[in-house]
């Protein structure tokens, strides 16, 4: 069964999609059951994968990693999104050579789940409480 806003990866050609209705049955691509992709809350690499959300008077500020993630053709951080405490999404595609930084106004009370996605690292999540 599938859950609203798991994202799913195909290990056979990359395809990446983010689950926008709950379902039963199994997601597959290429012939392939898809994998779940489990956000990660620790980095150890080098280039710095973890969402850095700062607030600043209901607006909210995020960068991709404490040192600013590398956006080339070959490693990139293609979307970071926000799930709101009210299950909806702010979301920015991001190509080579944008930068990994987005904002976003505060509009409700609770918590915020911040994730990005490196096309080679994978999910990587933080959340902050408002």
């Amino acid at each position: 069964m599938t859950k609203n806003f798991e994202i799913y990866k195909c290990s056979v050609c990359g395809n990446v999609i983010e689950v926008s209705h709950s379902g039963e049955g199994t997601l597959t691509c290429c012939e392939m059951p898809m994998s779940l992709l489990d956000g990660k809350t620790t980095d150890g690499a080098t280039e710095k994968h973890l969402p850095v959300v700062e607030i600043k008077d209901n607006k909210a500020f995020v960068t991709v990693g404490e040192v600013i993630h590398p956006m080339e053709e070959k490693h990139y951080i293609s979307f970071i999104e926000v799930i709101t405490p009210s299950n909806k999404i702010i979301k920015k595609k991001l190509n080579p050579n944008d930068e990994p930084k987005m904002h976003f106004c505060i509009k409700e009370k609770g918590e915020y789940i911040v994730r990005e996605y490196c096309n080679l690292r994978g999910l990587w999540k933080t959340s902050i409480k408002a």
